[in-house]
C-alpha cells in the first residue's frame, strides 16, 4: 500500500481494494504491508505490519516514546515539512466548508522543549502518559517537547510517595515550578528535598494548597501575569508572545473592545494598551481573580473582568462594542454568542481557536455578515497535529 497523504489526525491515508484506510506513525511516500485492526463500513483502520519502502522525507524520529504515548504524532517528518502539512491542513478544511483562506505562517523558533505544562499518570507507582485513545500507560523519564525544568520534575515524582493519581506540573520562563496533584493516596512529601533540586513555588493537593502559593507568575511582552494552577495559560511561551502582538496590533486607541472566554487576562491587556475600554468575560473563578489582579500590577486601568457564562453574559451585553476578541475553548463559539455577534455587529472579530473544525462552522456561521480579512497559523503545538489558528473577520 503507498502512504499519499495525511489526514487531520497526522495519520498517513492508502487505499485497501479502493477503500480509504488510515494507517498511524505513517507519512506520504511510505509503502507499506498493513494488518486492518478496524473495519467498518467506509473506511479501514490499519497497523503497519512492515514497511517496504521508506519515505524520502522520513527522519529519525528523536524522541525514544514514539508511536507509544501517542502525544508527537509528526516527529518522522522534518519541522519545515510538519508546517507544510499543517498549512493544507487548515486550507482544506476551509475548502470543504467552500471557504478560499490565506494563511500567514508563524513558526515556532524553538519546537523541542517549548512546553510550560506536563500532565502525568500514575499507576501502581509507574509514571507516564496514556497510550493513545487507551488507558494504557506508558512510562516516561523525559519529554522532548517539555521545558528542561519540566523534565528534571518527572524523576522527582517518585519522592512524592504517588501509588495512584495524576499529576499536572507547570513552570514559567524563571523555571519557577508548580505541582498540581489528584490522589487519593496518604501523601508524604519531602518539601526541603524538592526545593533542592528545584524552584519549587507551590504544591496543590486536590484543590487544597499543600505548600507555598496556588500559582505562578509570568511575563509575556513586557506584561505580567499571575496564572493559578487551576486557569487556563498558553502553553508555548515563544508563541503565545507572538499571538499577542497580533492582538495588539489590531486595536487602534477609540475601540471599545469585549474579550469573550478571556482567561486570566491576556488578550484583553494586551488590547487595553492601544484600546480605549476592554471588558473580558470568563466562567473560572481563579481566572477572573487573576485578570483583576493582572490589570491591577500593569498599572492598567482601562478594563473590566466579569465572571459569568458566556453563553448566559452575551445575552445582558450592550451594543456599545465595536471590536470583539474570541479564544473559545474547542468546542468553539455557542449559538448564543454567535447570534449576539450577529447583532452587535462590530466592525472587526479577532477569533483565536485552537480547533479549526469549529472555527470553520463559526467562520461560516458569522459569514453572513463578515468576510476573513486576515488568517494565521500559529505552531503552538510543535510536531504535533494541533494548531492554533487566528481569523479576522471585518464586518462588510
Amino acid at each position: 500500500m503507498n502512504i499519499e497523504r495525511l489526514d487531520d489526525l497526522g495519520r498517513g491515508i492508502g487505499y485497501l481494494d479502493g477503500k480509504i484506510t488510515f494507517i498511524p506513525w505513517t507519512i506520504p511516500g511510505d509503502v507499506v504491508e498493513v494488518i486492518v485492526t478496524e473495519n467498518h463500513k467506509k473506511y479501514n483502520v490499519a497497523k503497519v505490519k512492515q514497511f517496504i519502502k521508506y519515505s524520502e522525507k522520513r527522519i529519525q524520529p528523536p524522541c525514544p516514546y514514539f508511536t507509544k504515548c501517542g502525544g508527537c504524532t509528526l516527529q518522522n517528518l522534518a519541522y519545515n515539512d510538519t508546517l507544510e502539512y499543517k498549512v493544507k491542513k487548515i486550507k482544506n478544511i476551509f475548502k470543504k466548508n467552500k471557504i478560499d483562506i490565506n494563511l500567514e505562517i508563524i513558526a515556532n523558533s524553538n519546537p523541542y522543549n517549548y512546553r510550560n505544562k506536563i500532565s502525568l499518570k500514575v499507576i501502581n507507582g509507574k509514571i507516564g502518559f496514556f497510550e493513545n485513545s487507551t488507558h494504557q500507560l506508558v512510562e516516561i523519564d523525559g519529554c522532548i517537547i517539555s521545558s528542561q525544568a519540566l523534565n528534571k520534575c518527572i524523576p522527582l515524582i517518585e519522592k512524592m510517595n504517588i501509588i495512584n493519581g495524576s499529576i499536572t506540573i507547570r513552570c514559567n520562563q524563571n523555571e519557577e515550578i508548580l505541582i498540581i496533584i489528584e490522589s487519593q493516596d496518604n501523601l508524604k512529601i519531602d518539601i526541603d528535598s524538592l526545593k533542592k533540586e528545584i524552584k519549587l513555588v507551590g504544591i496543590i493537593i486536590n484543590d487544597k494548597t499543600f505548600y507555598g502559593k496556588n500559582y505562578l507568575f509570568e511575563r509575556i511582552n513586557n506584561i505580567l501575569f499571575k496564572v493559578s494552577y487551576d486557569s487556563f495559560f498558553q502553553v508555548n511561551p515563544s508563541v503565545a508572545s507572538k499571538l499577542f502582538q497580533i492582538v495588539k496590533d489590531n486595536i487602534s486607541l477609540n475601540d471599545k473592545v469585549l474579550d469573550l472566554y478571556c482567561g486570566v487576562g491576556t488578550l484583553s491587556l494586551m488590547a487595553a494598551a492601544n484600546a480605549k475600554s476592554v471588558v473580558g468575560i470568563e466562567i473560572v473563578p481563579n481566572a477572573i481573580l487573576n485578570a483583576i489582579f493582572n490589570a491591577s500590577i500593569n498599572s492598567v486601568d482601562n478594563t473590566c473582568f466579569v465572571l459569568n457564562d458566556v453563553s448566559e453574559a452575551v445575552s445582558k451585553i450592550s451594543l456599545d462594542f465595536n471590536k470583539v476578541i474570541v479564544d473559545p475553548p474547542r468546542r468553539g463559539l455557542t449559538k448564543e454568542a454567535i447570534e449576539v455577534l450577529l447583532k452587535i455587529r462590530p466592525e472587526k472579530i479577532i477569533y483565536v481557536s485552537c480547533d479549526p473544525q469549529t472555527l470553520v462552522r463559526d467562520c461560516k456561521l458569522l459569514s453572513e455578515n463578515y468576510d476573513i480579512e486576515k488568517s494565521y497559523i500559529l505552531d503552538m503545538f510543535s510536531y504535533t497535529y494541533h494548531v492554533e489558528c487566528v481569523c479576522l473577520l471585518k464586518l462588510r
